[in-house]
């Protein structure tokens, strides 16, 4: 049976009569939760029974969490064909009550979302590369993830929550399946999370850039730089030999953003490699004419990995010689450094575990 999740409510509006039951059946789904039709109260039992008998309702299974001490969360997840993904819960901001016990600022959250099984890109940092590319996921399975996570810890569906394509495989390489989900999160009847709170990571497909821009979905756009010289990035990221520094940077250019916000360019430090300040000069004048943000991030070291973190004095002198230089730049605190953090490290030692 089809996976109700892979529906747009304009779909699932093609798939029942009358159309308008389609935003019921979103909001108990997506606003209350619910995982089976007979509970849809307000839909004629016989359109129950019809949805039953066509439709799952089908999000990943939750098979392991690993809590941090500084409260984000790591989920490996089941799909229904037994393959399994790596999704990520970071706590942003915690809820503020005032002194009669009301909530005057909701809890902030973002969740980063894998969009395949493995991936094609293969960077030499990253462990998901290791066990190559198996399929896309669809955008029932991306949406799915929210959802598994969302029951998981009782968040409410009017907290403020903020999606990153940021986890096992590249975005832009499934970026139909991907626009749909865009498109499902951001649904007035669904979670109702806006384009504008969606980020998607991509390692520089350059080509696929220009059409996500065509599409006009507003999300944000992240590049993953971690060079500045196509011989380093051609190392780390095979990515670079289609697509090189340049190329990557013209489309960019010619990417809309709404003029509120910049285009994030990810910069994965990596000790005596590319954390010198030759790199920041040169980086400063890669981001000519962008307005852009630099998130420095210390690499996550896991086991057999060649690469090492770099020291805090060398991340902070780069920080400061592109802040003197007018680019926003901040360092992104690493995050989870005692739950197996990096992509597909999760998976990677469950598998190890079950050999």
């Amino acid at each position: 049976m089809k996976n109700i999740l892979d529906y747009t409510k304009a779909e699932l509006a093609q798939e029942v009569d009358p159309k308008f039951r389609a935003q019921q059946i979103f909001q108990w789904i997506y606003q209350k939760g619910v995982e089976s039709f007979d509970e849809m109260t307000n839909l004629p039992k016989a359109l129950r029974q019809e949805l039953a008998e066509r439709f799952v309702i089908a999000p990943p299974k939750i098979l392991q969490i690993e809590g941090s001490q500084d409260g984000s969360k790591k989920y490996l997840l089941q799909l229904q064909d037994g393959h399994t993904i790596e999704s990520v819960l970071l706590p942003m901001k915690p809820e503020e009550r005032d002194s009669t016990g009301k909530i005057v600022k909701e809890a902030r959250y973002t969740i980063c979302v894998s969009s395949q099984v493995g991936c094609k890109v293969g960077c030499a940092f990253c462990l998901t590369a290791k066990g190559g590319f198996v399929r896309n996921l669809t955008p029932g399975e991306i949406v799915g993830q929210v959802l598994a996570i969302r029951k998981e810890h009782a968040i409410p569906a009017n907290r403020r929550v903020n999606i990153v394509y940021m986890g096992m495989g590249e975005p832009l390489d499934n970026l139909d399946n991907v626009a749909k989900a865009i498109r499902i999160f951001s649904d007035e009847h669904g979670l109702s999370i806006a384009p504008r709170r969606q980020t998607i990571s991509t390692s520089g497909l350059a080509p696929k850039i220009e059409k996500l821009g065509q599409m006009g979905l507003g999300v944000l756009l992240a590049i993953s730089l971690h060079a500045v010289d196509d011989r380093l990035r051609e190392q780390l990221m095979p990515i670079n030999k289609a697509y090189n520094i340049e190329r990557i940077i013209e489309a960019v250019k010619g990417f809309p953003i709404d003029q509120r916000k910049r285009v994030m360019f990810e910069y994965l430090l990596i000790k005596d490699l590319n954390d010198d300040l030759k790199s920041a000069k040169r980086l400063v004048q890669l981001l000519q004419g962008i307005k852009a943000k630099v998130n420095l991030i210390y690499f996550n070291p896991y086991p057999g990995s060649p690469f090492q973190r770099p020291d805090e004095e060398r991340a902070k002198a780069f920080q400061r010689y592109l802040l003197d230089r007018g680019i926003l730049c901040t360092i992104r605190e690493s995050k989870g450094l005692d739950i197996s953090a990096a992509c597909g490290q999760l998976k990677e030692r469950s598998l190890g575990d079950s050999l």
